[in-house]
């Protein structure tokens, strides 16, 4: 079963264009690259051949990769979400009943997933247990470090 990802419009479109770059400028740098060191003699002791080749089949891979996460996308639209449960995309105040900290998180997809900007992927455990929770309940979520327990404090878009 194929994972479904959930990007916005802005995401979806910034990937496309991350893979029209590798296929139309990366991919004919890596040939270039392969055929400069081909010209360099014999292929066994090449270095430069060898490494050539190395970065073309990563770049292939991710080509292949960033496919996938495009033909799995699913966008979603901000302005239609429901504020009464934490969802993709929205913005969840939360406090740590332990520490009795106060953060907002949004929570959004593994690609767009940065938590210097308080954006959490929906697969981590923090995410996965805010996911579904309303206001005023408490989700306890596991982690390495053990039990936490977040109160829904605010959803919002």
């Amino acid at each position: 079963m194929t994972q479904v990802n959930y990007v916005t419009q802005e995401t979806f479109e910034q990937m496309q264009q991350q893979l029209q770059q590798m296929k139309a400028v990366d991919r004919l740098a890596a040939s270039k690259a392969i055929a400069e060191a081909r010209e360099k003699g014999d292929l066994k002791e090449n270095a430069e051949y060898d490494a050539a080749k190395e970065a073309q089949g990563l770049l292939e891979a991710k080509i292949k990769q960033l496919e996938g996460t495009i033909a799995t996308a699913r966008i979603v639209d901000a302005s239609m979400l429901d504020t009464n449960r934490v969802s993709i995309l929205t913005h969840v105040t939360v406090t740590n009943m332990n520490t009795k900290k106060q953060i907002t998180y949004q929570i959004v997809s593994e690609k767009e997933a940065d938590l210097k900007l308080k954006k959490i992927s929906s697969t981590s455990p923090v995410g996965a247990g805010l996911l579904g929770k309303e206001i005023g309940q408490i989700a306890e979520i596991k982690v390495p470090a053990g039990l936490i327990k977040f109160r829904v404090d605010n959803i919002s878009v």
